[in-house]
């Protein structure tokens, strides 16, 4: 091996390294929603995925104070931040009509953060209007995946800041 090939991969072990131990973030920034219509409980069921190092620091960012998303004895306080926020970024309309949304928790899962919630006494579903801002106050490059899931049928979409609605007609 000649000096030139090991200098090249002595920096790709480095920016493994590196990588490896978090101090490069990540280069894309997406989170990706599912809805799916439960028929037999006239619900809308809802996770949103998101990346946990960016959502803690929206929170951090946003609310004044430490985030751990990962700390059990946090839970209940973490809690309250992961609702308030989404609450105020996320938004469902089906058939035209604003849905209430009830904020069922969070789940951590390797790097990601799942965000799971439900709307309940839902009509037969000729169309979801869901609308994302989540990430928009970090990030303004953040791309949004939607999937909206009702019988057979499933919807997906992307939606690309600052554009924060997706439709799904059925």
């Amino acid at each position: 091996m000649n000096l030139l090939n090991i200098k090249i991969v002595m920096l790709l072990l480095s920016f493994g390294t590196i990588a490896l131990s978090g101090k490069i973030a990540h280069p894309l920034h997406v989170s990706t929603t599912e809805v799916k219509c439960n028929e037999r409980d006239k619900s809308l069921e809802v996770s949103c995925k998101i990346y946990t190092d960016d959502f803690e620091t929206i929170l951090a960012k946003g609310y004044k104070q430490k985030v751990d998303l990962t700390n059990a004895s946090l839970k209940s306080a973490m809690d309250g931040l992961v609702k308030k926020y989404l609450l105020s970024h996320f938004q469902l309309k089906a058939n035209g009509k604003v849905l209430s949304l009830n904020y069922i928790g969070f789940e951590i899962d390797h790097e990601t953060t799942y965000i799971f919630f439900e709307a309940e006494r839902i009509p037969q579903i000729k169309a979801i209007e869901v609308n994302n801002t989540i990430l928009h106050d970090l990030f303004d490059d953040q791309m949004s995946i939607i999937h909206v899931l009702c019988g057979k049928n499933r919807k997906s979409g992307q939606v690309l800041y600052p554009a924060s609605r997706f439709t799904a007609t059925f």
